[in-house]
């Protein structure tokens, strides 16, 4: 039995700190897909005013959760305080089940976020995973007073403390400075209009056509395969007809709903993604604030006028947005929907260098120096 307690505290523990370092990567993807949750919960009647409120923290939320599945996650290899993580560990797991078999049941999600964008696993993947791992950790829990700390008090509590400070210090730093490996479709190297296509050999969905009728007070739904034996018109009134989904493909591009439209909503987005030169692309989401980022401006943008690189300035508040650029006055202003702006942007702002569509490099606000520097020579 022993051996089987300490597989399982190793399974576990790993499988915790490895899906907190691959979340941990990308934090405010984390806090996006609560967000998802949070919506759903409040259009489904679940207290939504509490899940708006909610909505507002979850950036907080996923900070915390990460943190803590990467601690206890060491906690559980080196047997420390088993008596108080088996408890904690045992209601994380219990709401990560809930959490996915909600996904995976209700089939509202494509993905539950459980290893972020970089491993992206089914709803049905993950409730499974976290079955197993639900009897692991009942396993552990059952037997948590036989489990001895496998360092002393002290070296236990150095390594949580470093677990702590670790994954506080790579969530700020992503934060700040874009994740550390990209698993976004708007990644370096990336042609953003062939991404915007349908991949080959996709699976489009498979539906059929349904009718829905009224007959003697009662509805009536059927295809135009297997109309009724009586219908009629005089019997039969018609309510509607929609496309009913059989089988759900995978027949989506990488990239959706990117649209870039200029101030009087003129779509120009096949135009500007096909420009032959060099282009910058500063994302913008909602309000930044007058922050780091603006004083940063200041001697980027003489650099893009000198290399004669066009500054296009993608936001989805283009009114708030313009008064932080009265010192830049060739700047052009286009508007995109906030969501491919979240998927572009993990900073606010992000900027990007393209040509002909292709993303050549982007640098957080914080990374501008290096902007200027790799922008001046990749274009001399």
């Amino acid at each position: 039995m022993k051996s089987i307690i300490t597989f399982s505290r190793y399974i576990a523990g790993i499988l915790f700190i490895f899906s907190g370092l691959v979340k941990a990567n990308d934090p405010l993807g984390l806090a996006y897909k609560m967000q998802e949750f949070f919506e759903v919960w409040a259009q489904s009647g679940w207290v939504p005013g509490l899940m708006h409120a909610m909505s507002d923290y979850a950036l907080t939320f996923s900070v915390i959760m990460i943190a803590f599945e990467i601690v206890a996650g060491v906690a559980v290899l080196v047997g420390w305080k088993m008596r108080l993580f088996s408890w904690l560990l045992l209601l994380l797991i219990i709401f990560f089940t809930f959490l996915t078999g909600y996904a995976y049941l209700s089939g509202k999600f494509r993905s539950c976020g459980c290893f972020g964008d970089c491993i992206p696993i089914t709803p049905k993947t993950s409730f499974i995973k976290d079955i197993v791992l639900l009897l692991l950790i009942l396993l552990i829990f059952t037997w948590r007073n036989k489990i001895k700390p496998a360092l002393p008090s002290f070296g236990s509590i150095c390594i949580i403390l470093l677990s702590v400070v670790f994954s506080i210090w790579l969530q700020w730093h992503v934060l700040k400075h874009l994740p550390v490996a990209d698993c976004l479709p708007f990644k370096k190297g990336n042609n953003i209009p062939e991404k915007m296509k349908i991949p080959p050999g996709a699976v489009p969905d498979s539906t059929v056509i349904s009718f829905v009728y009224e007959k003697d007070g009662a509805t009536v739904e059927f295809t135009s395969d297997n109309f009724p034996d009586d219908f009629d018109d005089s019997i039969y009134h018609f309510v509607k007809r929609y496309d009913k989904l059989i089988r759900k493909g995978n027949a989506e591009p990488a990239i959706k709903d990117f649209v870039l439209t200029t101030l009087h909503d003129n779509d120009t987005t096949i135009q500007v993604l096909s420009d032959p030169g060099y282009n910058a692309f500063l994302f913008i989401k909602d309000d930044p604030g007058n922050g780091e980022w603006v004083q940063n401006l200041e001697s980027l943008y003489p650099i893009l006028q000198q290399q004669k690189i066009n500054l296009f300035v993608v936001t989805n508040n283009a009114a708030q947005t313009s008064t932080y650029f009265n010192a830049a006055p060739r700047v052009t202003f286009l508007k995109c929907d906030v969501v491919p702006i979240k998927t572009a942007a993990r900073t606010n702002p992000t900027l990007y260098l393209l040509k002909n569509g292709t993303i050549i490099n982007k640098w957080s606000y914080a990374d501008w120096d290096d902007a200027e520097e790799e922008i001046q020579a990749l274009v001399n």
